[in-house]
């Protein structure tokens, strides 16, 4: 059966590794070694083995993560009118405040110094297409031309993997620096983006609207049910055969890769890129977009690969309490158990067996979104870098990992002392 696409958009590239236990950078190649002074090393196997990565097949897919539309400019530009909107309402000061960001890196330096010198107004959506020119809005990619009084006009408009998976680094200004490519874009509110669109429904749009920055729903336009979750980071993801919170992709259901699975997955059914999914397990759900071209199969391992690259980042110096965490890791391994699950080299038990759990194990106060899975069970996420991407759960509905560590510590009846709970949290921030 082929599905034809209802109007409603998810640009999130995969759902992959949400965060959080159970529900739960800069790009370089391969695994960070621990540092000195590394707490995150625990008994047992503390080293995957995996392949190196094609150096050359890396930087093919970096490419494809940062600019590769995948021809879903006939969506987003001939469906939903994004470019009407986007030249005539968005400014910079606009699109900073929905959490689009800014490539200090594709700057020309005559902008630059304009921008330094208070001599650009980014009140003007005129300023917005000249950063579309210099391929300088994160994840957004324009073809823009000159009107007959030289003004520039917005002709087409397209979403990349890093609208919603990555972010800057604010070296320039709030939410205009250097890229960290696979860092979930939590200032993000791409349903708001989306319901600024003239081509939907009123009640279309306030679906949308009601999301709010951080949270996306990927399924909604398989389903149509509204349940949103969190942004993930696409990072720390190379040795998991399991990549997502639920487990669904995998490379039982997409030969390139577990990875590929979800990089297919979103850039047909969500960014509607001219490609074909299918997944017998989501009520045989068959998403053929192609439109005469597969524009999307070929570069599934490039970009896998990339993602494979991507680390999960290292704590900053000084964010956490050495001797506190260090007490914390014991506690991690012995009486909050832990360890039982978050266990490895990369903190699940995916790793040996592609180990799935039941809707049950989750703590997150939302358990009814598994059942909207391909295998309705729930992996247990890696936690390294989990420092970096609060909230936590699928459904964010932990707002720190302090709340982390209470919800196990009340729900699994662990009787952590509010000292232990604190030397707990301490150990989770250094991974």
């Amino acid at each position: 059966m082929k599905t034809k696409f209802q109007i409603s958009p998810v640009p999130t590239l995969l759902l992959i590794a949400a965060f959080g236990f159970f529900s739960c950078n800069k790009s370089d190649f391969g695994h960070v070694p621990p540092g000195p002074g590394d707490l995150s090393t625990l008994p047992g196997k503390t080293s995957l083995n995996l392949p190196k990565l094609d150096p050359a097949l890396v930087e093919q897919g970096k490419q494809i993560f940062r600019y590769e539309t995948f021809g879903d400019e006939t969506f987003w530009t001939d469906q939903l009118q994004m470019n009407q909107v986007i030249q005539t309402a968005v400014s910079p000061n606009t699109a900073l405040a929905v959490g689009l960001k800014v490539d200090a890196a594709a700057l020309p330096a005559a902008v630059v110094d304009a921008i330094k010198r208070g001599a650009v107004d980014l009140n003007d959506p005129q300023t917005t297409l000249v950063l579309l020119q210099n391929n300088a809005v994160v994840g957004v990619k324009g073809q823009v031309s000159k009107n007959a009084d030289g003004s520039l006009k917005l002709d087409r408009v397209g979403i990349t993997c890093a609208l919603c998976h990555s972010t800057v680094d604010n070296s320039f200004a709030k939410g205009i620096g250097n890229r960290l490519d696979a860092w979930p874009n939590r200032d993000l509110n791409p349903g708001l983006i989306i319901s600024l669109s003239p081509a939907l429904d009123a009640a279309t749009k306030a679906t949308y609207a009601s999301w709010g920055p951080g949270f996306y729903d990927p399924r909604f336009n398989h389903d149509g049910l509204s349940d949103p979750t969190v942004i993930p980071p696409a990072y720390g993801l190379y040795g998991l055969p399991k990549s997502t919170f639920t487990g669904d992709g995998d490379i039982q259901h997409e030969p390139v890769g577990p990875v590929a699975y979800w990089n297919r997955y979103v850039a047909v059914t969500q960014m509607h890129g001219h490609g074909y999914f299918a997944d017998p397990r989501l009520n045989n759900w068959v998403v053929d977009y192609r439109q005469g071209d597969d524009l999307v199969s070929d570069k599934l391992p490039a970009l896998q690969a990339y993602e494979y690259s991507i680390s999960a980042p290292t704590p900053p110096a000084n964010s956490f309490d050495f001797a506190s965490a260090a007490r914390g890791k014991i506690l991690f391994i012995g009486k909050g158990h832990c360890a039982s699950c978050h266990s490895g080299p990369l903190f699940t038990d995916v790793i040996d067996g592609g180990k799935l759990h039941p809707q049950s194990a989750s703590v997150a106060l939302d358990k009814e979104y598994v059942n909207r899975t391909a295998t309705k069970l729930w992996r247990v996420s890696p936690l390294r870098g989990i420092w970096q991407h609060p909230p936590y759960f699928h459904d964010g509905s932990a707002k720190t990992l302090d709340e982390v560590v209470s919800r196990y510590n009340q729900v699994n009846k662990l009787k952590l002392s509010a000292s232990e709970m604190a030397d707990l949290t301490e150990y989770l921030k250094s991974l």
